[in-house]
């Protein structure tokens, strides 16, 4: 079939680039197996491509830990993880150690940007029939997505940590119910308007759906929790605005959704009301 001796293809099985069974103490080989060589130089078949990686994966299974770094150190070097890498002038490792040495606050910030990646990465692209455009300038949310019913603003933000730990409503606000988790609904930077005003805070109509990264307390950066920016809670002193820290549902409920699509469904229903999150019989609750 191959053209070849057959004390070439005894070579090859034991080489383990061909398998065999037996059958009546007689050693077979499948024909399925000789049909995927390919024609090589001086007669000798190769495997194909997927019966290669196959072997590749089998050798590196089988292979001492030594073995399969001194592989991924080759492969390495021809393959760059990220475009960042050329763009940088240094490879990954050292922008992770750099990222090691950062102090709190610059961690905080590049979790917040995770959070941003980590809704491209899992939630923008595993939904059909959505377009994502880019954010011309610097606007107030993070994500323009489009189906054919229309565009919808998305704004993400981490859960809030404290002290290493994921915080509570409560410890925003202590009329807030200790059940729930929190986020903080501001711009990181602050700044200054014409008339003075603090420009960190968001205002209503700004974004149409938060979402809320909860690897804080998941440990998992595609969990999510949405709600309708237009139902989050105001300031007192400034309706107009978004407060700074929000309750933020542990499991879904009437306000808060796991499931993007849902929330969608929420905003474009209409539905006009504001999230719970405090404790019931509380009388400072408001």
């Amino acid at each position: 079939m191959r053209g070849v001796t057959r004390q070439a293809i005894s070579k090859l099985i034991r080489q383990g680039r061909l398998r065999t069974f037996e059958i009546g103490g007689h050693v077979l080989v499948s024909r399925s197996e000789i049909l995927d060589f390919r024609g090589g130089a001086a007669g000798r078949p190769e495997l194909g491509e997927d019966r290669a990686l196959e072997r590749i994966v089998r050798l590196l299974d089988a292979s001492p830990p030594e073995t399969r770094l001194q592989v991924f150190q080759r492969l390495r070097s021809e393959f760059p993880i990220h475009p960042l890498e050329a763009q940088l002038g240094t490879p990954a490792e050292v922008v992770l150690e750099a990222i090691a040495r950062a102090g709190p606050l610059t961690l905080r910030g590049i979790r917040g940007v995770l959070a941003e990646s980590a809704f491209e990465v899992y939630i923008v692209k595993e939904l059909e029939g959505w377009s994502s455009h880019a954010a011309l300038g610097d606007p107030p949310y993070d994500y323009l997505l489009e189906d054919v019913t229309g565009p919808v603003k998305v704004q993400v933000k981490l859960q809030r940590m404290k002290a290493g730990r994921p915080m509570t409503a409560w410890e925003g606000y202590r009329r807030f119910s200790p059940d729930r988790l929190v986020v903080e609904t501001q711009r990181t930077r602050g700044g200054k308007d014409s008339s003075g005003g603090d420009t960190r805070p968001y205002r209503f109509g700004e974004f149409d759906i938060l979402a809320v990264a909860t690897e804080p307390s998941t440990r998992r950066w595609d969990s999510f929790m949405y709600t309708v920016a237009d139902w989050l809670i105001p300031r007192t002193e400034s309706p107009g605005q978004l407060l700074k820290f929000q309750p933020v549902a542990i499991v879904p409920d009437d306000d808060w959704t796991d499931d993007f699509e849902t929330c969608v469904a929420w905003f474009r229903s209409g539905v006009k009301k504001t999230i719970g999150g405090r404790i019931d019989g509380d009388p400072t609750s408001g």
